[in-house]
C-alpha cells in the first residue's frame, strides 16, 4: 500500500455496513445470494427434471447425468475434473467423450474461478450457508469453537485421496463425498446424503466454523488450484477502503481478504476465494467489486461497486 493511499485511508471515517431498511436496498444486498440460489436450485433442477420429467431441448434430454458426469442436449459433455483425475491414478482408461467433458468443466471454471463451483453450484453450499446464518444468529464465535484445524488441511486430504486411489484402484473421495451423497439423494430418493448433509450442518454450526468447506472439502481444495488464474476476479479499490473489517467477517474464507495483498494486486488473487459476493453486498465504501482480471489494475477504481 502507497503512502498516499495509507494517509487517505487513515483520514476517512471508518462506516460499517448497516442493513437498508427499504425492500429494495435489501435486495440489493442480497443480491448475489439470491443469484447463487437460482444457480444451484436451477442446476438441481434441471437434473431433476430431465430425470424424472423428460425435459429435452431439441428433443434431446436437457442435462442427463450428475454432478461427476453430464451431458447437456447430448452434445456437451460434462465431467468432474478431481473426479477424472482420481480415476486416471487409480489407473483406469477413460473414453475420450469423459475426458473431454473434464477439459470443458476444467476450461470453464478456470475462466469464471474454480471455486465459483463451491458458492455457485455445490448443493453442499446452502447446508454450510444455513451453518453460518445459525452460527451469526446464535453469536457463535471462532473462540467457542471445540476444534481447531487449519484450513490446508483440505489440500492434505486432496493428496490422501489421490494416493488412495492409486493403491486401491477406485476414485477413493467419490465413494465417500458427502456432496455426491446429498445430489444422489435428491435426485434419485436414495443414499445417505440428506444424513451427511446434517453431520456437515452441524460440524459447521457447533463444531467447527466453515468446517466443511473451509478446511476439510478435498474438492474446494482441487478448485483452489484451477482458481489461480481464474479471470473472475473481486477487484479491490485500495483508496476507498478505510479497514472496517466488515468483508472478513462475513467472509467463508476471510484469510484471502488480505488487504495488503488486495492493494498490491489490486483484486483479491487467491485461488481459495469462492466469488460468493457477499463482500461485495456489504462493503459500505464500494471498495469491492466483480471484474475480469485483465482490467484490474493495482489502485484502480472498482467499475461497479457493492451497497453504500
Amino acid at each position: 500500500m502507497s503512502a498516499a493511499s495509507a494517509t487517505s485511508g487513515a483520514a476517512r471515517a471508518v462506516r460499517h455496513f448497516e442493513m437498508p431498511r427499504t425492500i429494495a436496498g435489501r435486495l440489493r444486498v442480497l443480491r448475489f445470494t439470491i443469484a447463487r440460489r437460482l444457480v444451484q436450485f436451477g442446476v438441481l433442477l434441471a437434473f431433476f427434471g430431465t430425470l424424472h420429467w423428460g425435459w429435452s431441448v431439441f428433443g434431446r434430454p436437457l442435462l442427463a447425468g450428475n454432478l461427476s458426469a453430464a451431458s447437456v442436449a447430448a452434445a456437451v459433455p460434462l465431467a468432474d475434473p478431481f473426479a477424472v483425475l482420481q480415476m486416471l491414478v487409480a489407473g483406469h482408461w477413460l473414453a475420450t467423450e469423459v475426458l473431454v467433458g473434464a477439459a470443458v468443466t476444467l476450461a470453464a471454471y478456470a475462466l469464471v474461478g474454480g471455486r465459483v463451483f463451491c458458492a455457485w453450484v455445490c448443493p453442499m453450499n446452502v447446508v454450510t450457508d444455513a451453518a453460518f446464518w445459525l452460527r451469526s444468529r446464535l453469536g457463535i464465535g471462532l473462540g467457542d469453537d471445540p476444534l481447531r484445524l487449519p484450513p490446508r488441511t483440505r489440500y492434505g486430504l486432496l493428496g490422501l485421496a489421490l494416493v488412495v486411489s492409486a493403491a486401491s484402484g477406485v476414485a477413493a473421495f467419490e465413494w465417500v463425498s458427502p456432496i455426491a451423497m446429498l445430489h444422489r439423494e435428491l435426485l434419485f430418493g436414495a443414499g445417505l446424503g440428506l444424513t451427511a448433509a446434517l453431520g456437515i450442518f452441524l460440524l459447521d454450526a457447533l463444531v467447527l466454523r466453515h468446517g466443511w468447506c473451509g478446511h476439510l472439502c478435498p474438492l474446494g481444495a482441487f478448485w483452489a488450484f484451477v482458481g489461480r488464474v481464474g479471470q473472475v476476479k473481486v477487484a479491490f479499490d485500495d483508496a476507498s477502503c478505510t479497514r472496517c473489517g466488515d468483508c472478513v467477517k462475513v467472509c467463508p474464507e476471510p484469510r484471502v481478504l488480505h488487504f495488503g495483498h488486495a492493494a498490491a494486486n489490486g483484486m483479491i488473487a487467491s485461488g481459495e476465494c469462492t466469488n460468493c459476493g457477499r463482500c461485495i453486498a456489504i462493503c459500505p465504501e464500494s471498495s469491492l467489486s466483480f471484474d475480469l482480471r485483465a482490467r484490474i489494475r493495482p489502485g484502480a477504481q472498482p467499475t461497479s461497486g457493492g451497497t453504500r
